[in-house]
């Protein structure tokens, strides 16, 4: 379902007030918004382009949290509980954003009853995300994981009918793995299996989904 980002729940009086408050800016693709450890002092509202929102590990393995999109809040929570980034958000592709301060922001919420309820939404919707994450990771395997990314990926920025689902995918293999939780090696052969298959079509830098049930199947088994 397009349109659930944060910025696609408010009002158009609603847009037009946040963006007196902020800064609006242009990435180019692979630039970094923040990084893990900096001080937090703004939230970013994506108009146009992915991020990604990943950990570094000691050892400098690169774990993906995270993948953002049109209309998406980012980096709106550090402010208020440690301070610091606790993840780093670099651009996928060319991103527009609007860059907010967080006290303008929290006014701006404060002042706005319908934005605070769409804030609220949407924060709420990350929490029982990460959450459901958490458990399934537990009872699942990759591909398992990997059909339900894709299916989740396809309801909140997919196009197209249900017949023929197409989802840009700006990560690579080896990032859609990480966020899915497993191996590239298991992607490919998930990739593989399904286009045998007829679930899907692949192709550089997207993914058309052409059998969502048989995908859910594949998710719950």
């Amino acid at each position: 379902m397009q349109g659930m980002g944060f910025w696609n729940l408010l009002s158009r009086a609603e847009q037009d007030t946040l963006s007196g408050l902020g800064m609006p800016k242009d990435y180019s693709a692979r630039t970094t918004l923040c990084l893990e450890g900096d001080p937090a002092i703004h939230v970013f509202i994506l108009r146009s382009g992915w991020v990604k929102i990943f950990s570094t590990t000691k050892d400098g393995h690169e774990i993906v949290l995270a993948l953002r999109g049109e209309g998406d809040i980012v980096g709106e929570t550090a402010g208020e509980t440690t301070g610091r980034r606790t993840a780093t958000i670099e651009t996928i592709d060319a991103v527009q954003a609007l860059i907010v301060g967080y006290d303008k922001f929290g006014s701006f919420l404060e002042n706005n009853p319908g934005a605070s309820r769409a804030y609220r939404r949407v924060v709420a919707r990350k929490f029982i995300d990460a959450d459901a994450i958490r458990r399934i990771r537990e009872v699942t395997n990759g591909a398992q994981r990997l059909a339900g990314l894709l299916l989740d990926l396809a309801e909140q920025h997919g196009h197209g009918p249900d017949s023929a689902r197409h989802v840009a995918m700006p990560l690579t293999q080896g990032e859609l793995a990480s966020l899915a939780g497993t191996s590239r090696a298991t992607l490919t052969r998930a990739y593989k299996n399904w286009r045998e298959r007829g679930f899907v079509l692949t192709g550089p830098h997207h993914i058309t989904i052409l059998d969502q049930a048989a995908l859910r199947r594949v998710a719950k088994q």
